[in-house]
């Protein structure tokens, strides 16, 4: 089983930085993909940055240039730097975590998000 726990949100000024962490238990972290996506009210999920098990980032292109993944394996944790925020960047994120497994599809594990605000 893995279990995330996201931290780091609050409420920030256009323009100002926030960094997210995703804390991951469980062993497989190491082997797992991690995945930030956002969802602000009444819209859909949203992804946001990826990082693979080797450290290879992507980016959805509204963030590219601005935020940064990055994960920490002997800490188990992976972080989204967000830099000059702006108020489209508000929502709730989430991290996950796609882990190979056995049978072929990986399995998925969801934190409980954390609120970013991006507010004067």
């Amino acid at each position: 089983q893995v279990q995330l726990v996201e931290s780091g949100g609050g409420l920030v000024q256009p323009g100002g930085s926030l960094r997210l962490s995703c804390a991951v238990a469980g062993s497989a972290f190491s082997i797992a993909a991690i995945d930030w996506f956002r969802q602000a009210p009444g819209q859909q999920r949203e992804a946001v940055a990826h990082i693979t098990s080797g450290g290879s980032p992507t980016y959805a292109g509204s963030v590219k240039g601005r935020f940064t993944i990055s994960r920490d394996n002997a800490k188990n944790t992976v972080y989204l730097q967000m830099n000059s925020l702006k108020p489209e960047d508000s929502g709730v994120y989430y991290c996950r975590a796609s882990v190979p497994n056995t049978s072929g599809r990986d399995a998925r594990f969801w934190g409980q998000g954390t609120q970013v605000t991006v507010s004067s």
